[in-house]
């Protein structure tokens, strides 16, 4: 499964105080992406939509609550708390930043899922460069997305963890949210075009090196549990 596409880019409206702000606009956008990519996501774990296996159209028929929660909840830390961390620390800085949904990167995203697999770009955080936003401040602002999601990653596993020492058979579950995190963030550290690495890079690239060594070693830790071993590392034997 790829999902992919969140990034930051400039835009010019005056910068607002130094503090969180939100409008309707930002929003309906927000609460429209998050819609759109948690239903995509309901339809791949359900397993109904790869042509290659049935060569027939989505169908609603394996889908279950715990489905719709994991769906939910990926797309929650995945996507939205990574684009609210890039808001969150630019308004802090003392910038204009909102998110705006990208039409064609949505209906990208709903294309990609009927072919069995997620590649998205949802949408970006807009931040207002009105001269005074030097690569440091690119850079952090950046940075919080991925290290956002990281942070979402080590919650998910260590709840996978606590799930299989008591028998549920949820740890799974919780390891993929682990391994969607992980690997949104270490794509988004891709130190190219409008990628949040980028931006690392061009600020410190000790920094932005540290920052994708945690993401890969989270996603690698994720993967070696889910189809290698079959349980959470730190808990077998």
């Amino acid at each position: 499964m790829s999902w992919s596409g969140s990034f930051s880019y400039s835009w010019n409206p005056p910068p607002p105080p130094r503090r969180i702000t939100t409008s309707r606009k930002e929003l309906i956008h927000l609460g429209s992406a998050y819609v759109v990519l948690t239903g995509c996501l309901v339809l791949l774990f359900s397993n109904n939509t790869y042509i290659g296996r049935n060569f027939s159209p989505p169908t609603f028929t394996g889908i279950t609550a715990t489905i719709v929660v994991v769906a939910a909840l990926a797309a929650l830390t995945g996507f939205a708390a990574h684009e609210m961390a890039h808001k969150v620390v630019a308004q802090r800085l003392g910038f204009w930043a909102e998110f705006r949904a990208s039409p064609s990167g949505l209906i990208m995203a709903a294309f990609t899922t009927y072919l069995g697999f997620i590649f998205a770009a949802p949408g970006a955080t807009v931040v207002a460069d009105t001269g005074g936003m030097g690569p440091r401040s690119w850079g952090r602002t950046s940075l919080a997305g991925p290290m956002t999601n990281v942070a979402f990653a080590a919650l998910f596993y260590l709840a996978s963890m606590v799930a299989f020492v008591v028998g549920s058979v949820l740890f799974v579950w919780l390891l993929d949210l682990a391994f969607i995190n992980a690997w949104f963030g270490t794509f988004n550290l891709f130190p190219v075009g409008v990628l949040d690495g980028h931006k690392v890079f061009r600020w410190s690239p000790g920094i932005w090196a540290s920052a994708i060594a945690t993401t890969l070693a989270a996603m690698v830790l994720a993967v070696l549990a889910l189809y290698v071993f079959g349980t959470p590392l730190l808990s077998l034997g």
